[in-house]
């Protein structure tokens, strides 16, 4: 995407990838975890003309759907109607940025060149290509957008102070797959409209629907969960599916089922922070390469195309000029990625766990009603993340007072009524003790 942008304000671009060109090869390695496009993102892709494009090949998701163990089901809607993030098939969304890139005129790309080390100072990049010939490049500006395991990082860092943390959580993720509705043309084998989700408090399971009528299911779990599943073999496996499972086992299919988990490893998932992200006006890191984060708020692809775009608004800003620009970039990105990046983490929690609990679903419904009565005042989390661009750290800022705030006239709402409550009850014996006293006074006069 970088490429496209920096290919339609005029400046010359060589885009340097070490793997194959995905538009020619018949599988690709790598995730298939389908990406979940929203607003950020369709912004980024709206400046260079890809929006409509996308869009028109996603699927729209307007909630969670929430599989119970007993094979209940739960509608978690994402925001107002209407709102919705679209499925997006990872393979189609890298094929046409890259033919988007190539039909700048200005763009070139290079496929199979494995960047082995770079020169900051001189602007000099050295790869490796498919042959293992040694190329050499030189540019006036790199960028990194080479992901989270990123040789322009590791270079930059070797070169500047940075801040850099970098986390593995203990959980792993194992890639499924629900079929298309047999015996027809392509007919999704569940709901289509939504995510779902089967959540397990210690790990969970996710469903996202592609165009040709299949889901790609994710597993998340411990480590020791899948190593202990596998070396129980395929008895192990159903045992636990189960178990945790039992409404996706028809889905997915029993053989399949056995089959995956004897030809897969459960992958890991890592987070990683650093700052700054430029060195002098050499060199920049984006993306991954800068904030990689763990999938569980869908916001990834949609952070690294934002730094697009905000990368480009910089340039407006200061008239091109890539040493007032990238500090710029770094100062203002840095923490609003951050702050993503610590979001990402605390979904999984809200996915895995949460959504079973009875206040978290009490909450979802306060907020709601919140943002109907004060629409442009309240609003929730997922709204500002998902629904708008508005700067991350700035989201999580709001949203830490609109929870205190709410929390708070929760709490006084509930002492006020239990206040009430005690006063009914107190008020109603004392009723009864009047009505007494004048039963009996009355009996006694009787008597006499």
């Amino acid at each position: 995407m970088q490429a496209c942008y920096m290919g339609q304000r005029g400046y010359t671009v060589d885009l340097f990838e070490s793997r194959e060109d995905i538009r020619e090869a018949e599988h690709v390695a790598g995730r298939s975890i389908n990406l979940a496009l929203s607003v950020r993102g369709r912004s980024a892709l709206r400046h260079i003309g890809l929006e409509e494009e996308v869009v028109k090949s996603g699927i729209p998701m307007h909630a969670r759907l929430i599989h119970d163990v007993d094979g209940k089901k739960s509608t978690q809607p994402y925001g107002k109607k209407g709102e919705a993030i679209l499925s997006v098939d990872r393979r189609k969304l890298n094929e046409l940025l890259l033919s988007a890139a190539e039909k700048v005129d200005s763009v070139t790309l290079h496929f199979y060149h494995k960047l082995t080390h770079l020169d900051l100072d001189n602007g000099t990049l050295f790869f490796t290509d498919k042959n293992d010939k040694k190329v050499e490049a030189h540019a006036d500006l790199i960028f990194g957008c080479d992901g989270a395991y990123s040789c322009v990082r590791r270079q930059l860092m070797r070169k500047t102070l940075v801040d850099y943390s970098q986390e593995y959580i203990p959980h792993g993720y194992m890639e499924l797959c629900v079929p298309p509705k047999t015996g027809t043309n392509g007919e999704h084998n569940m709901e289509l409209n939504y995510l779902h989700i089967w959540p397990r408090n210690r790990f969970m399971m996710i469903a996202l629907p592609n165009l040709d009528g299949s889901f790609t299911l994710t597993l998340f779990m411990p480590f020791d969960e899948f190593e202990g599943i596998k070396k129980q073999g395929e008895e192990g496996v159903m045992a636990f599916f189960k178990k945790y499972y039992p409404d996706a086992i028809e889905k997915i299919g029993v053989q399949n089922l056995k089959d995956t988990f004897n030809s897969s490893t459960s992958l890991p998932l890592v987070s990683v922070k650093c700052s700054p992200y430029h060195y002098q006006d050499k060199a920049v890191i984006m993306g991954d390469a800068a904030h990689a984060m763990v999938p569980f708020y869908g916001q990834g692809m949609n952070c690294g195309f934002e730094d697009c775009l905000v990368f480009n608004e910089i340039m407006d800003q200061h008239n091109g000029d890539f040493a007032k620009v990238l500090p710029h970039f770094s100062t203002f990105r840095s923490p609003d990625a951050q702050a993503m990046c610590d979001l990402a983490m605390y979904n999984y929690v809200e996915m895995r766990a949460l959504v079973n609990s009875r206040w978290f679903l009490f909450r979802k419904k306060v907020d709601r009603l919140l943002n109907w009565l004060l629409p442009s005042k309240y609003i929730p989390l997922y709204s500002m993340v998902t629904f708008s661009r508005i700067r991350y750290h700035v989201v999580i800022n709001k949203w830490k007072k609109q929870d205190k705030v709410v929390n708070n006239g929760l709490i006084l709402l509930g002492f006020s009524a239990l206040g009430m409550l005690v006063w009914l009850v107190s008020r109603g014996q004392q009723i009864k003790y009047t009505r007494l006293t004048e039963m009996l006074t009355q009996r006694i006069h009787d008597f006499f």
